[in-house]
């Protein structure tokens, strides 16, 4: 029913857009339009409306296509861990989030790779700004290295110490398992 209601309406609007326009004011000042002549109304003249075209593309010559080399990757300007922060503690903590920000974004083919410890964090993805690690209590140092495609460190992050707390066996919502 609404599909029909609205064919119908739009059969009438495009029906009144190609009509004639009539325009007359009444003794009252009040400017009116309509479809139907009316007397002392005077016909109305529409512009057409007004559209646009897109001009022609340009193909480049074909030699200008073939001379350009590959422009090289830009180098990072910075590459910061942003998360955990330094000194922080985090209690009950299984695993933390580590993000790490590359400005510009990171480029194809290079690697993250995050040093926990001192020692690459195995099994991670190498793409992406945040990423999951396992951690057991403790003291710990977290450290961010960018590698290009042929294994080169192309940037490295300032190290961030952050602090794991036990979680408690007494706690009774503990998501470590008794033995």
């Amino acid at each position: 029913m609404r599909i029909i209601l609205f064919t119908l309406l739009s059969i009438v609007c495009t029906a009144a857009i190609a009509a004639t326009v009539y325009k007359w004011v009444d003794e009252n000042g009040v400017t009116h339009f309509s479809d139907q002549p009316h007397e002392n109304a005077q016909k109305v003249q529409l512009a057409a409306p007004q559209t646009y075209s897109a001009p022609p593309r340009e193909a480049a010559p074909a030699s200008s296509r073939r001379t350009a080399p590959p422009s090289p990757a830009p180098a990072y300007q910075s590459c910061a861990l942003v998360a955990p922060a330094d000194d922080q503690t985090l209690p009950n903590a299984l695993s933390i989030t580590a993000s790490v920000q590359l400005l510009p974004t990171q480029r194809a083919g290079d690697q993250v790779l995050l040093l926990l410890d001192g020692t690459r964090v195995p099994g991670l993805a190498t793409t992406g700004p945040s990423f999951t690690i396992p951690v057991e209590r403790g003291s710990h140092s977290l450290q961010a290295v960018v590698q290009d495609s042929d294994g080169h460190v192309v940037c490295q992050s300032s190290g961030v110490t952050f602090h794991v707390l036990q979680p408690s066996l007494l706690n009774p919502q503990n998501p470590i398992p008794r033995h």
